[in-house]
């Protein structure tokens, strides 16, 4: 099986192959449950620290410490994937961390902008689940390679741009130029496509792969939504600030 059948990396046949050997399966409903109980994690620490910075509280280093936490979790991860258990619920707080510190600026300049950008991460999810299930948009070959070459080009563009800003150098992405805008738009249209892959990989392995792998298809679907929220969030400021 060809490694590039995802544009998440959790969704590759590394984190699929079978170490356990176990009678209860993977099924779509245990896969739902610890997502939502996840985002609600994620979600219940990113509004606790809009409440510390609304108080005055100093909130620099949560967004840069949950990051780096999140990264470093996700290395973990990687290797001892049976430890997800403890692993994934970890690295949903390191986003509600990195969530909450990024948001927090965003909200106080723009009140209401966080929770529209949720809106449209849900309709967004919604409707790429929609999609799928009625086959209207169909996982080919070709719609594989597309996105996962757009969206490896995306994440070099962010990594770039990261280790500039060390050396004071603003990349053409922080900035609200017609650019700058036009890349966030490519960028959430093709963090919502991987959904499409998300849920193939998810289906070709219902009901087959071992219980323990729902928190990895959960992890996977962690990822996934919480970058299309950050990308909407992010192009919703620089339509807001430009007009």
């Amino acid at each position: 099986m060809s490694l590039l059948k995802t544009s998440n990396p959790v969704f590759t046949p590394y984190f699929w192959q079978d170490n356990q050997v176990s009678s209860s399966k993977m099924t779509v409903s245990g896969i739902v449950i610890k997502t939502l109980a996840m985002l609600f994690i994620t979600t219940t620490i990113t509004i606790l620290i809009w409440k510390l910075y609304a108080n005055g509280t100093n909130i620099k280093w949560y967004g840069t410490g949950g990051m780096l936490a999140a990264i470093v979790i996700s290395i973990v991860l990687s290797i001892r994937q049976q430890w997800a258990h403890i692993l994934v619920p970890l690295y949903a707080i390191a986003k509600g961390f990195f969530l909450g510190g990024f948001t927090s600026y965003i909200k106080a300049q723009f009140p209401e902008m966080p929770y529209q950008a949720i809106g449209v991460t849900l309709i967004t999810f919604f409707t790429i689940l929609i999609l799928y299930q009625t086959r209207i948009m169909v996982v080919t070959k070709k719609v594989k390679s597309v996105i996962i070459t757009v969206c490896s080009a995306i994440f070099l563009v962010y990594i770039i741009s990261w280790i500039l800003s060390f050396f004071g150098i603003r990349s053409f992405i922080s900035g609200t130029s017609w650019l700058a805008i036009g890349f966030n738009v490519v960028a959430a249209t093709f963090a919502a496509l991987s959904f499409l892959l998300d849920f193939d990989f998810i289906e070709r392995y219902k009901n087959k792969a071992p219980k323990y792998k729902e928190w990895m298809a959960c992890y996977g679907l962690l990822v996934t939504i919480v970058w299309l929220y950050v990308e909407i969030l992010r192009l919703m400021k620089k339509l807001a600030i430009r007009f």
